[in-house]
């Protein structure tokens, strides 16, 4: 079974309270890569999460995949101010996402990291993030274009190619990585599309991109949950 944390919704009209969200084509790419994706949530107070508690709750699980969302507190990583670009956060979220990626990399839990989530894992191993990016002409949002990634790499290990066409949704990028941290692709604008941690003990990648946009038609985005599954098996 593969972990994806939930994401509320404020509305939604076909139920009579709010409620906790995954989208479709997420979900979709794990079942087509032969996975169990499966949903969880936080539940601790705001803010927090225990982590031997994180640590229990993934024990039951063979992979996490972290998704996109809104953007990180930006006090999590050591910013005084918070930009007016900033958007949808979430205490409770951020606390229960940067103790899950530290609870997975910690147990060696094969973990794929998308957009939001690249963003959750360097900041949950020190780094920093650009709050904005510059404005309108210079984010990635609705926008497609091509990432080169390193040779080599579990990137472009998983995707079976160097290069890729990245359907992007983002105004933040990686300012500085986090330890140990080291970035595998870019755009041609110099924005990290890929991390990895060439010493952790499990599988993990992490794209800036959104893979699941195109996965149903793109065997190469698809390669990355098929390449999650494959290591959650070996387990």
């Amino acid at each position: 079974m593969i972990a994806i944390p939930a994401r509320f919704s404020a509305s939604a009209s076909a139920l009579r309270h709010a409620a906790e969200v995954n989208a479709r084509a997420l979900v979709e790419a794990v079942w087509r890569a032969g996975g169990e994706p499966a949903t969880i949530h936080p539940h601790a107070p705001a803010g927090t999460a225990d982590p031997a508690e994180v640590t229990d709750r993934l024990a039951r699980f063979d992979g996490l995949l972290l998704p996109g969302g809104g953007d990180l507190a930006p006090h999590r990583y050591g910013a005084a101010e918070t930009h007016r670009s900033v958007y949808d956060v979430d205490d409770r979220q951020d606390g229960f996402d940067l103790e899950l990626s530290r609870a997975a990399l910690s147990a060696g839990l094969p973990l794929l990291a998308v957009c939001r989530g690249l963003q959750v894992v360097n900041v949950a191993l020190g780094g920093t993030l650009r709050q904005d990016m510059g404005g309108p002409d210079r984010e990635h949002r609705h926008l497609v274009h091509p990432v080169s990634v390193r040779p080599g790499s579990a990137v472009a290990e998983a995707l079976r190619a160097e290069r890729v066409e990245a359907s992007c949704y983002h105004h933040q990028r990686v300012d500085r990585p986090g330890t140990g941290v080291e970035v595998t692709a870019r755009a041609a604008d110099g924005t990290p599309e890929a991390l990895e941690l060439p010493g952790a003990t499990g599988w993990f990648a992490a794209v800036q991109w959104h893979p699941e946009d195109t996965a149903a038609q793109d065997p190469a985005n698809q390669g990355l949950f098929d390449a999650l599954v494959r290591a959650a098996r070996r387990r």
